[in-house]
């Protein structure tokens, strides 16, 4: 096990009616008076979430500034209309009400309106993120794990760019948590959340570092949790329990708790995130496709073309997840468990309603010059942990996945 270093100071109210406590808990706190009520295009308010979640503020006399109408995939000129209302009415604290784009939006305000200079020189690399305004996340859709996470992706339309940064000073001071507004989620909203989790997951657990026993027991049981628990949901939408298991293993999946000791550097989180890297590009080049759902064809492409760097890895993920293992050790038996196990994998997407294809978003081959163009503008002309992959390698991936 690798020397880690691991802050996670969310305090999480989970469970029924969770989204009713807000006003009152954040009464108990010292300087949390008027918020910035950060939301998305539309479902909060047709679901009555947002009204809730005002009603709870009212009753504890918290004011709010309303910020709404945050895109999937958010972009970076959203956050600096969002800078310019923290600083234009006396902001104490930003309340994100949504899911990771709606969060992420958030957590770049918080950190941008303490800066001098352009939000996006977090993520160009000319600033590093040392503090931020206190956030308060409500989650309604759990899939990128931003309620508790210390990482903020962000889009820039202008450049054709999508890229993140990270850090503990955004991560999330309280995250409320309550499963039953999940369940108006449509399927596909809901599949994509878990293959998401799934990704964030596997792309600690394939780091590119040997076996560490706690955390990668941990990992493979947070993805049968997973797996178990969503056929349930999108053969029962309202299961509180199998919402609830999504819900949290949401949390799990991204606070990083699932790739300590796994990092080479014990101030870094664990893995080489390539295929978030090559997925990226994807919803970059069209922010209307979804992130978990590209996922769903990337990883396992990425995952045929590197498992020959470290077959065990992929053996020890097949035993602990689908309880698949050789017939006996020769390399043929190992290539054709390593095939099964990734088929497993894909095929579990695929039975979500996930595609199979980049050719199911109406891309094409011809433009994989251009999702190149900004993986290396992004990432460098060599990227990973698990394996070193060139240009050449990734369009080799992209290759593959149509």
């Amino acid at each position: 096990m690798n020397d880690f270093i691991f802050c996670s100071p969310t305090q999480f109210v989970f469970g029924h009616g969770a989204n009713d406590k807000i006003g009152e808990m954040l009464a108990q706190r010292e300087g949390f008076k008027r918020a910035l009520l950060v939301y998305g295009q539309g479902s909060v308010v047709r679901t009555g979430t947002l009204d809730r979640v005002k009603k709870s503020l009212d009753a504890a006399c918290i004011e709010y500034v309303e910020f709404g109408g945050v895109r999937p995939n958010p972009e970076v000129n959203d956050v600096r209309k969002g800078i310019e209302a923290v600083r234009e009415n006396d902001i104490d604290f930003i309340l994100p009400v949504g899911g990771g784009s709606t969060i992420d939006c958030a957590k770049a305000i918080g950190f941008g309106a303490l800066h001098d200079g352009d939000v996006w020189d977090f993520f160009s690399g000319k600033a590093a993120v040392e503090r931020c305004m206190p956030i308060v996340a409500v989650l309604t859709i759990p899939a990128a794990g931003s309620e508790a996470s210390s990482s903020c992706v962000i889009s820039n339309d202008e450049l054709g760019l999508k890229k993140g940064t990270n850090g503990d000073a955004f991560r999330p001071v309280m995250a409320f948590m309550d499963p039953e507004v999940t369940f108006t989620l449509p399927a596909y909203q809901t599949a994509a959340g878990v293959t998401d989790m799934i990704a964030h997951i596997c792309e600690r657990f394939f780091s590119g570092v040997g076996d560490v026993p706690v955390t990668d027991n941990m990992a493979c049981g947070v993805i049968r949790a997973l797996m178990d628990a969503a056929p349930q949901v999108l053969e029962n939408p309202e299961d509180y329990d199998a919402r609830a298991a999504i819900m949290w293993a949401s949390t799990l999946a991204h606070n990083d708790v699932l790739g300590l000791g796994r990092s080479t550097n014990p101030a870094s989180r664990a893995g080489g995130w390539e295929s978030h890297a090559l997925e990226h590009e994807l919803s970059a080049f069209d922010p209307k496709i979804t992130h978990g759902a590209a996922l769903a064809v990337i990883m396992p492409a990425w995952m045929r073309y590197v498992w020959r760097e470290d077959p065990s890895r992929f053996l020890l993920f097949g035993m602990d997840v689908f309880g698949i293992e050789p017939i006996d050790d020769t390399d043929e038996a190992v290539e054709d468990a390593v095939t099964v196990i990734i088929d497993e994998l894909q095929g579990f997407f695929a039975s979500m309603g996930m595609p199979t294809k980049l050719g199911d978003f109406g891309l094409k081959p011809e433009n994989i010059d251009a999702f190149l163009k900004t993986l290396e503008a992004n990432k460098g002309s060599v990227f990973g942990g698990f394996k070193k992959l060139t240009m050449d390698d990734a369009r080799a991936i992209y290759e593959s996945a149509f």
